[in-house]
């Protein structure tokens, strides 16, 4: 007994002196303008699978440009030859999961690089053609594509022999797929589904809209078991011994129908400075009074607090800010929501950005919408940053923030170039400094542009400073919505009159 726990704590050891600062050892390998960059990559004696001889995996921890942390492991056997390469993300799993669809039209975009972890699912769209979660990759578009048709390839003799008539439709799939990836066949649309959040198609600035899009999610219960998160506080009336780690909100008990507790500020109903019970089902939501109540994190489904405040927004309509907190696992997340009958059009708003006066001006940019700034080259899809109430620097900031942070691993007030890295090109490297050098000098007041906010749902809003008269800065459209934008609505199928009868 003596002798297998001190081979486990061993093993323990081993895999803490390897894994255990994962953010600290990548940092090791960047090194510094004055010292040259180095590679530590870790070799392990591990047994092979091919003909269960000893081989040697080797171990590199390294950041990907534009991504995060990863893991890239090669395991090779001198004694029978066999090889195999995989990616394993050396981070933390994210807060939610993320989906990219990317349209590919011209040859450049096929060294879009590609991070694809074991749980990701990719699809080519115009062949409803799905590469399910597996092996990791590091890749680029080309690459994917190219491996789907070896893999289709390699089976192809069989099917001849064995089911012909699927061979001839397997043929047309490989056909299609050799002209994709030799660019003779533009455009067609791939995408990424990943719960964890840690897989990634490559943006560069300049996109045009509608050819980079990303969009994150919620999990569900399901996907949180997956990943191995779940909800281990026990439910009321739950012994710990049979505890069977539930995912669900917390029980009726804690969570009455939406029974709320208002924070009561100022007026007749404050009591002492404590908390008012109000059912947000049965009576007004009192504006600019928080209401908080009990909730499911999206990160780890265990019990956290919501809390929720009505706004009105002068010369526009009222507003919900939500605000989540988990103490869990520090999941924080901030929403605004808009209400109100859909309308007839969606709205078209544009801004023209001259003075510093105009950054402080108040924006609401909600969850349909998608911003665009032409002159930025900064295009953010509808669904990327959720809602948000701000200031026009204020979103600007947000934006750069996110940007090198996630990309990066930068904080905003690091340096203003983006890191020299062997993976990225020059020119690459060229065009994400351009990009940050503009989107600083307009954050800084130096550099008009325009700013558009395109909202289906014509939920969104910029402050005007000569309200209720027109703003001359401010130019407002409605627009009729495209088929495609009803359809991610869901407006084509939303049923206001004589649904009783149908039901």
């Amino acid at each position: 007994m003596a002798q297998q726990n001190g081979e486990r704590l061993q093993g323990a050891s081993l895999a803490k002196d390897l894994f255990e600062d994962m953010h600290s050892k990548v940092s090791q390998t960047t090194g510094t303008p004055d010292e040259p960059e180095q590679k530590v990559v870790e070799e392990i004696e591990s047994l092979c699978m091919n003909c269960h001889e000893d081989g040697i995996t080797r171990l590199l921890l390294t950041r990907i440009p534009f991504f995060r942390e990863i893991i890239i492991m090669s395991f090779s056997c001198d004694k029978c030859g066999f090889h195999n390469n995989e990616i394993q993300s050396a981070g933390e799993i994210q807060p939610k999961g993320t989906k990219y669809a990317f349209r590919v039209e011209k040859e450049s975009d096929l060294q879009r690089q590609v991070v694809k972890s074991d749980l990701c699912v990719f699809r080519l769209e115009d062949l409803d053609l799905e590469i399910p979660a597996g092996k990791g990759q590091f890749t680029n578009l080309e690459g994917v594509i190219s491996g789907v048709r070896q893999d289709l390839e390699s089976n192809q003799a069989a099917r001849l022999e064995q089911m012909p008539e699927v061979a001839e439709k397997v043929a047309g799939i490989i056909q299609s797929l050799k002209d994709m990836a030799e660019a003779k066949k533009f455009p067609f649309m791939v995408s990424a589904d990943d719960p964890s959040g840690n897989s990634w198609i490559e943006w560069t600035p300049g996109d045009a809209a509608g050819k980079w899009a990303k969009s994150e999610y919620d999990r569900t219960a399901q996907q949180n078991g997956m990943l191995g998160l779940g909800d281990d506080v026990p439910q009321p009336g739950q012994h710990d011994h049979d505890h069977d780690h539930s995912t669900t909100a917390p029980a009726t008990e804690i969570r009455p129908e939406y029974q709320a507790q208002g924070l009561v500020g100022g007026g007749g109903a404050e009591t002492n400075g404590e908390r008012a019970v109000n059912n947000v089902d049965s009576e007004d939501i009192v504006e600019n009074q928080v209401y908080s109540f009990p909730a499911s994190c999206p990160g780890c489904t265990r019990p956290c607090a919501t809390n929720m405040k009505m706004v009105n927004i002068p010369f526009f309509k009222q507003v919900v800010i939500m605000s989540t907190v988990c103490d869990d696992c520090g999941y924080r997340s901030n929403e605004v929501k808009s209400g109100g009958e859909v309308p007839e059009k969606g709205r078209r708003i544009i801004l023209r950005v001259t003075t510093k006066e105009d950054l402080s001006r108040d924006i609401l940019k909600s969850e349909s919408a998608a911003l665009s700034c032409p002159e930025l080259q900064l295009q953010v899809e509808p669904g990327t940053m959720g809602g948000r109430f701000t200031t026009v620097e204020g979103i600007l900031t947000n934006i750069r923030k996110d940007l090198r942070s996630q990309a990066f691993g930068l904080s905003d007030g690091d340096a203003a170039n983006v890191p020299d890295s062997d993976s990225m090109q020059s020119e690459t490297r060229r065009s994400w400094d351009d990009f940050f050098n503009s989107l600083s000098e307009a954050i800084d007041g130096s550099k008009p542009f325009t700013l558009v906010l395109e909202d289906p749902l014509a939920s969104s809003y910029v402050q005007s400073f000569t309200a209720p008269e027109p703003d001359p800065a401010i130019q407002a459209e409605d627009y009729e919505r495209t088929e495609a934008e009803k359809e991610d609505l869901g407006l084509n199928d939303m049923k206001t009159e004589g649904y009783e009868e149908t039901a």
